[in-house]
């Protein structure tokens, strides 16, 4: 093989006009492309000569420098298709889904598209609908301090109260990464909680809302430490100060403080068992204090949660949590205290969720979950929700690389402390296009 600067002559003259008219940077990341395509063109000629021996014909000559860079200016082509042109010239990537729902409820829905709890009273509600269509972008930025790489995301969709299509904010972040720590500011979900169930039925909000998910997103800024214990095993860190959303007492009166201040933590242990399996386990916390008519009521949450696959078929993942004080993170019941008497209390809380994954086929999967939230009995009063239990399915058909077709059956069962349970069937058609 020729010297690299001859190489580099050879190519700049068999290069047409436009290669020779761009900028110095440009024809940098050419020549290196280049020469990566030389090494794996070589790797590659030798496994063709090697098994050409074996069958007893002759190898084929190796592709010319003008054939490699026809496939590298292809390749760049494709690229560009893929790339949003943005004001400050770094790739911005379109990302998100176009989600058609065709749905039905049983008589306890509430009169809403996907109830987090079954209503006391009511009718049945069906329908069909594309709020639930996701917009976003995903962006990588320069080089930042000490070699940081600047990466982040903003998603949004159409899901807003009632039967209005407005668009609304979902998720953002700007993070910069280094080799084994970043740093994120935005707007995402706990700390503590950053797992989902899979669902193409309920995307408004979490699947699983008011079913041990606590999901809301929450303004924070975090700091993540990554150590690796070996080869297989490590330990992720993160720590950060998020902004909650209060909300007020289920029972009796109080003015409340709209957003507090509060920390949130979670340390997970992952193992690798090989290239198709691996474990994961973690620990999380939440720590805050919610201002209502001129009390101070703590917020302290203590979370779980893993992932597990013994088979690469087959996938266990979920969280369970147990706390006080924690309906403005999204459990779904609004009961996060109560003023009794002028006395403001905590409700305490246990919940949690689970899945069951199977990959059946490569264009066919099945997700078995269930998820409840126990509210303490002894804080609430008559008519408040004691249990929330959903358990359910769904099936996920890949019509295309890009396109997922969606069958899901679930019954929520909520009960009403005095009152008894009440029990929705949600069913859901969803056709989905991933972009």
């Amino acid at each position: 093989m020729a010297g690299r600067s001859s190489f580099v002559c050879l190519a700049l003259w068999l290069a047409p006009v436009p290669l020779c008219a761009q900028a110095a940077p440009d024809l940098a990341k050419i020549l290196e492309r280049l020469d990566r395509l030389e090494v794996e063109n070589r790797a590659l000629t030798e496994q063709v000569r090697a098994l050409q021996a074996q069958l007893g014909t002759p190898a084929p000559a190796p592709a010319t420098v003008e054939e490699r860079l026809e496939i590298e200016q292809q390749r760049t082509a494709e690229q560009a298709q893929t790339k949003v042109e943005a004001s400050q010239k770094f790739p911005i990537r379109l990302a998100g889904m176009a989600l058609f729902n065709a749905f039905a409820n049983s008589k306890q829905s509430g009169g809403v598209d996907y109830p987090v709890t079954a209503a006391p009273t009511g009718s049945g509600h069906d329908g069909a609908t594309v709020r639930q269509t996701i917009l976003g972008l995903e962006f990588d930025g320069p080089r930042a301090v000490w070699g940081g790489k600047v990466n982040g995301s903003v998603y949004m969709d159409f899901f807003t109260a009632g039967t209005s299509s407005t668009m609304r904010l979902r998720t953002a972040s700007v993070e910069i990464a280094w080799q084994d720590r970043s740093v994120m500011a935005g707007l995402e979900k706990p700390i503590f909680n950053p797992r989902e169930p899979s669902s193409l039925a309920q995307v408004g909000v979490s699947p699983l809302t008011g079913a041990g998910n606590l999901w809301l997103w929450l303004p924070q800024v975090r700091f993540e430490q990554e150590v690796r214990l070996g080869a297989s095993n490590g330990v992720t860190a993160q720590v950060g100060a998020v902004q909650t959303r209060e909300i007020g007492p289920y029972a009796g009166t109080a003015a409340v403080e709209a957003a507090r201040p509060g920390a949130e933590g979670r340390v997970n242990f992952h193992h690798k068992v090989d290239e198709g399996r691996r474990l994961e386990i973690a620990a999380g916390f939440h720590t805050s204090t919610t201002h209502a008519g001129g009390q101070s009521i703590p917020s302290n949450l203590f979370a779980m949660d893993w992932f597990f696959n013994p088979w690469k078929a087959v996938e266990f993942s979920g969280v369970f949590y147990s706390g006080q004080n924690v309906a403005h993170l999204g459990s779904g019941t609004r009961q996060g205290f109560a003023i009794y008497n002028n006395y403001a209390e905590a409700v305490g809380s246990k919940g949690g969720w689970g899945q069951l994954t199977f990959h059946v086929l490569p264009r066919l999967d099945f997700h078995l979950f269930t998820g409840q939230v126990d509210d303490a009995n002894h804080d609430l009063g008559v008519g408040a929700i004691g249990k929330n239990l959903l358990f359910g399915g769904n099936a996920y058909f890949h019509v295309a690389p890009n396109v997922l077709m969606g069958l899901e059956a679930s019954q929520l069962r909520t009960m009403y402390l005095g009152q008894g349970v009440r029990i929705n069937n949600h069913y859901d058609l969803a056709l989905a296009y991933l972009f």
